[in-house]
This record gives C-alpha cells, sequence and structure tokens, in this order.
C-alpha cells in the first residue's frame, strides 16, 4: 500500500509573528538534549535558556530538571559540565605541566644556601656604611657567584689542562671581580675604613682554594687568620662607638667560617670533576650563555623572542661614481710638479749650469791665505759639516758621568745617615732607622699600645710590658724579645730575623722573610705561624 506524496500547505503568518522564534525554539530542544547527555545532577541552569528568557522566549527546560524531549542520561565517561569557556559535551584537555628544572647536585644546593644565606647577610650589613663597603661586598657577592659557576662546571666537564691556553676562560670572571676587590683597597688606603677594606682584601683570597689540591679547608683557615688581624681592629675602634661596624666584621668572619665548613663537606681533597662529562670551556659556555639568578639558572618560560640581529655594514653598496670630467688637480701636486719638471731641465743643460756662477780669485780663497781668515773678512764656522755627515741624523747626546763614578774623580760622595728614631705618637711606639745601636732598645709598653718597627739593621729591641701588636718593615738582623702580646706580630721583608717570647702570643705572620728564628716558651706553645714566600724558618 503506497501512501501519498507528502504535501507542503503553506500557511500565513499571523500579524506580528516572528519567523526566527520556531528556529530559536529547535535550538533550544536540541542545545537541551545535549546537557541532558552531558550534565550531572546539579540545580545550575542551562547558558542557553537563560538567554533565551533575557530575550523574552521561554526556556523549554531547566538543566538538571530531568524534563525534556529526551529525558535525563547519565553523562560518558571524558566529559566536563559546567567549566567556562568549554563548550558542553566536549571532552577537556590536560594541564599543560610546566617543564621541570634539572636536579642540581647537593654540593651546588649546598652553595646556593650559602649565598642566600651568610654573603646576603654580609652584603645587607654592609648597607648604609660606606660607598666603598657597599662597592666591595658586591663585588663579594659576584666572585661568590663565580665560584658557583665553576663548581658547577665541574659536575658537568672532565678536568681541563690547567696549562692549556683556554683554561684561564674559565677563571676570567672571578679573576675580574677578585681583582676589582683588591684595587678598592689598593687605591683607598687613606679612607677611614681602610681596616674594612683591607680585612675584605685579605679574606677573598679565600676563593682561591679551587685551584688546590690536598686540604683547601685549612688554607681557607689560614687566609681567615690574616682576615682577622686587620677585623681585630676595627672591632676594637667601634666596639663602643658604632655597632653597624662590629656586625660588618662579624658577618665576614661568619662567611669565611660557613665557606671553610662547605669545603670541607663537600670538597675535602679539592675540587672533583665529572670523569664522563664535556669539555670544560664547553661547559662553561654554556652555563654563561643561560640567564641567572643568584647563580641559579631560570626556566624559560616563553617569553619575548630575541632581538633581530645587527644590520651588516660590510653589504652597503658602494657610492655612486663621480660625473663624468677630469677630476681638479690639488694646488700643491702641481706645483710639486712643476718644481720637479724646472729641477729636470736644469740638469738637462749640462755645463750651461754654471754659467752664472761667479768666479773666485786665488786672492780670495781663504784656504790659500790664512791671513784673510785672520782678519776675520771671512768667520770660520766652527762644527763645520760636510755633505755626508749633514746627510746623517745626529745621535743621542752623550751626558757625563756622576761625578762618584768617574775613575779619575778624587771626589766622594757622602750619604747623609738619617738618625734613630724612638717616639710615641698616641698608642704608637715608632722606632726607625737605627743600625747597629751598641746597646739594646728597651721600651717599656702597655695593654693599648702597638708598635711599628721599620728600616732598622742589626738592632736589639727589648719590650717589657704586655703590647697589643707589633709591625715590622724592612729590619733585616733584627732581634726581638717580647713578654706577652694581645694580637700579633707581622713581619714583611725582614731577613735574618729573630724573636723570642717568654709570656703567650696568638699569632706570627711572616711574609718575604728569608732566614728566621723562634723561640717559644712554655706558655706560648700554642702560637700560629702563618708563612709566605718565607724560606729556612726555626
Amino acid at each position: 500500500m503506497s501512501l501519498p506524496p507528502p504535501q507542503i500547505i503553506a500557511v500565513e503568518a499571523p500579524s506580528g509573528f516572528n519567523p526566527l522564534t520556531p528556529l530559536i525554539r529547535r535550538l533550544e530542544a536540541a542545545t537541551s538534549r545535549l546537557e541532558d547527555i552531558a550534565s550531572s545532577a546539579g540545580p545550575l541552569k542551562d547558558s542557553n535558556a537563560l538567554g533565551a528568557e533575557q530575550h523574552g522566549i521561554p526556556s523549554t527546560r531547566a538543566v538538571g530538571g530531568g524534563t525534556g524531549r529526551s529525558g535525563s542520561h547519565p553523562a560518558p565517561p571524558g566529559m566536563v559540565v559546567g567549566s567556562p569557556g568549554v563548550a558542553p559535551g566536549l571532552p577537556k584537555s590536560p594541564p599543560v605541566a610546566a617543564p621541570a628544572k634539572p636536579e642540581l647536585p647537593p654540593s651546588i644546593q649546598e652553595m646556593d644556601a650559602l649565598i642566600d644565606g651568610e654573603v646576603a647577610a654580609f652584603v645587607e650589613s654592609g648597607k648604609g656604611l660606606d660607598n666603598l663597603l657597599e662597592e666591595q661586598t658586591t663585588a663579594v657577592a659576584k666572585a661568590f657567584r663565580d665560584q658557583r659557576k665553576y663548581l658547577l662546571v665541574s659536575t658537568k666537564a672532565k678536568k681541563p689542562d690547567m696549562t692549556s691556553p683556554s683554561f684561564p676562560e674559565l677563571l676570567k670572571d672571578l679573576q675580574h671581580d677578585m681583582g676589582t676587590v683588591g684595587d678598592i683597597r689598593d687605591s683607598n688606603r687613606a679612607t677611614p675604613v681602610k681596616e674594612h677594606l683591607a680585612m675584605v682584601g685579605e679574606g677573598i683570597s679565600a676563593l682561591q682554594w679551587l685551584l688546590m689540591d690536598g686540604k683547601p679547608a685549612d688554607y681557607i683557615g689560614e687566609v681567615l687568620g690574616g682576615a682577622q688581624m686587620y677585623g681585630n681592629r676595627v672591632l676594637k675602634a667601634f666596639k663602643e662607638a658604632d655597632q653597624r661596624h662590629v656586625k660588618y666584621v662579624q658577618s665576614y668572619y661568619t662567611l669565611l667560617k660557613a665557606l671553610k665548613a662547605y669545603v670541607l663537606k663537600n670538597y675535602p681533597s679539592g675540587v672533583t670533576w665529572n670523569n664522563n662529562g664535556i669539555d670544560a670551556v664547553q661547559a662553561y659556555r654554556e652555563a654563561d650563555s643561560a640567564p641567572t639568578t643568584n647563580g641559579a639558572p631560570i626556566a624559560s618560560n616563553g617569553g619575548p623572542p630575541p632581538p633581530p640581529p645587527l644590520p651588516n655594514f660590510d653589504n652597503v653598496p658602494a657610492p655612486p661614481p663621480p660625473p663624468p670630467g677630469a677630476a681638479p688637480k690639488a694646488k700643491g701636486a702641481a706645483a710639486a710638479g712643476g718644481d720637479m719638471d724646472a729641477v729636470f731641465q736644469s740638469l738637462n743643460r749640462g755645463s750651461d749650469v754654471t754659467k752664472g756662477l761667479k768666479k773666485v780669485d786665488q786672492s780670495q780663497m781663504t784656504h790659500k791665505n790664512p791671513s784673510l781668515r785672520a782678519a776675520g773678512v771671512v768667520s770660520e764656522r766652527r762644527d763645520s759639516e760636510d755633505s755626508i755627515t749633514r746627510s746623517r741624523s745626529r745621535g743621542p747626546e752623550t751626558k757625563p758621568k756622576p761625578a762618584g763614578m768617574r775613575q779619575d774623580s778624587t771626589s766622594t760622595v757622602i750619604e747623609s745617615k738619617k738618625q734613630g728614631k724612638k717616639e710615641l705618637d698616641g698608642n704608637k711606639w715608632i722606632i726607625s732607622d737605627f743600625e747597629g745601636p751598641p746597646a739594646p732598645i728597651e721600651i717599656e709598653v702597655s695593654l693599648t699600645q702597638s708598635l711599628l718597627i721599620s728600616n732598622c739593621t742589626k738592632t736589639t729591641i727589648v719590650l717589657r710590658g704586655k703590647a697589643n701588636a707589633i709591625s715590622i718593615d724592612n729590619s733585616p738582623r733584627l732581634q726581638l724579645l717580647v713578654e706577652t702580646l694581645v694580637s700579633s706580630i707581622d713581619v714583611i721583608k725582614s731577613p735574618n730575623f729573630a724573636v723570642q717570647i717568654t709570656g703567650t702570643l696568638p699569632t706570627i705572620m711572616l711574609d718575604q722573610v728569608d732566614g728566621a728564628t723562634i723561640y717559644l716558651g712554655e706558655s706560648s706553645l700554642a702560637t700560629e705561624v702563618f708563612t709566605s714566600k718565607c724560606s729556612s724558618i726555626n
């Protein structure tokens, strides 16, 4: 049985009827069905239904009400409902995980903790004291970050050859910052904070442990003792005046002690390298190319693109050629050309060149008539030179030797000797310019007094009492008898030096001393002796 074909009946829309209303309702119905499938039980209303009600169109259902053309259906797995910005019924994309940072070795993590802790505390303690101190502390912080970079390279690279030309590249930043610390100290020796600068300048050499094998922690302990010599002066001067300076010195002591403990724990026998790593210079360049904060690399987070390359001026087109025509000649060139032409024309004349010269009679020739020279008709030239001598350049003038260096000289140079000086300037005894005095120099000292001994040769000095510190400079064959000192004895460039301690003394420091004899009593056996560039120390 065949069905009749469907017939399309045109219905005239009543007046005031909107033809889009049926379409909107059909869309609403389809949306409701999709939401029934994707929705879970909840009181929220469909966003499309809310939009239809705001435009005056009745909604067919509410989300989660269970009424609709197709009823309520459970949401299939993987469907997300109610998420803003996500179409209903579409699976939600998984969140994009941020790239994980590479795990740093424990030694580098501890160095980061030291930089964030003790180094930051030292930099903070120097703020507000003096501009020179702030500049020097900043250089110290940079040097510690350079140390961290060097240690990070050692975990990724093989041990380099220290004699290779490329090895200094690994230390160029560290040497630059350490040099900055030393330059600030050397160029500001007259400043009121010279002891502060000297303390930091002495202590920064502790970073040279990176190149030492054996027991680098012991070397750091020696450097700490040298820095304490200057730091204790600051503590004594500002102990009652300004506690900020005391805090500055103590924070630096704490930093060096923390560095010693770090090296003793992680590198007791020196820096270790990765035998299976890459080339050290390559690893250093890779670490240098990555942006860092406090020495740690920053993970890239899709920042702005790099700037465009600089223009290449080598490919600039050449300027256009000059317009046709002869270029004007320079006046000087024209004049020179004309003069040379005239010279060659004169030479080509042959014997005619001398036609215009005046002949000299023999009676007028001075070499045949000496009487003419005696009469002064023709003045004789002094230091006359021929054409060959005149063409040569005159050599440097020979200066006469000093009178004392001439073999035929009977004059003797007598140098005036300076008189020996022994005076008390405030709390400092100044002893200088003694040369072989017949009797020992005896001085009564007190706890607050220090001594400066310089340019004394073959001199014996006896100190009675308890003094603070002694500094000796350029005094060969000096003999010193000391009872008790609070601080230390500092000896520089004094060969064949001898000292005897009858009481107690914490420290003796010898720098560039060739031959020294030290006698210690029973109460001074705990004295520490530090040497630098010395030989024959007994």
